[in-house]
């Protein structure tokens, strides 16, 4: 039998670099504090690439531009009661809305080295944000073109 009330979370996630650096957002969790890129959940009537910029700049306060697809990622909870389908996108950064308030329980937006990253690995939200850095570091890149919004 087909569970037709199932649906995965759809989330967008903001890979940025700057100088070897990568913007993440320090969260508070029900597992307590994690690492995040600026992510988060898709609204109604909302395009992927507008909630991706919507996101980054409740998270960051900073202007984030899309301007490739990093990848796309499903990842069940290890509890298994949630999936998520990740949209994770590559972009510039125009500006930053200095003393703009962060989202609810958003703890600072931080730049950290790849191996800072990887060093605080059993401190992310998801296995989902080193494997996005990565893809990144590996040149991956797909047009925008690729997601179709209507």
């Amino acid at each position: 039998m087909i569970d037709r009330e199932w649906k995965p979370n759809v989330t967008v996630a903001a890979v940025i670099e700057r100088d070897g650096r990568f913007l993440l957002v320090e969260e508070h969790t029900p597992d307590g504090l994690r690492f995040n890129q600026p992510a988060g959940h898709l609204e109604r009537g909302e395009s992927l690439s507008d909630a991706v910029a919507r996101e980054a700049l409740e998270e960051t306060a900073h202007r984030f531009v899309p301007e490739c697809l990093v990848g796309v990622y499903q990842w069940t909870r290890p509890q298994g009661d949630i999936t998520y389908l990740r949209f994770a996108y590559g972009g510039r950064l125009e500006g930053e809305e200095a003393g703009r308030r962060l989202d609810d329980g958003i703890v600072r937006a931080v730049w950290m080295t790849v191996d800072e990253v990887r060093a605080t690995a059993g401190r992310h939200r998801s296995p989902l944000i080193l494997q996005c850095i990565e893809d990144w570091l590996a040149g991956q890149r797909h047009p925008l073109s690729l997601v179709r919004h209507y």
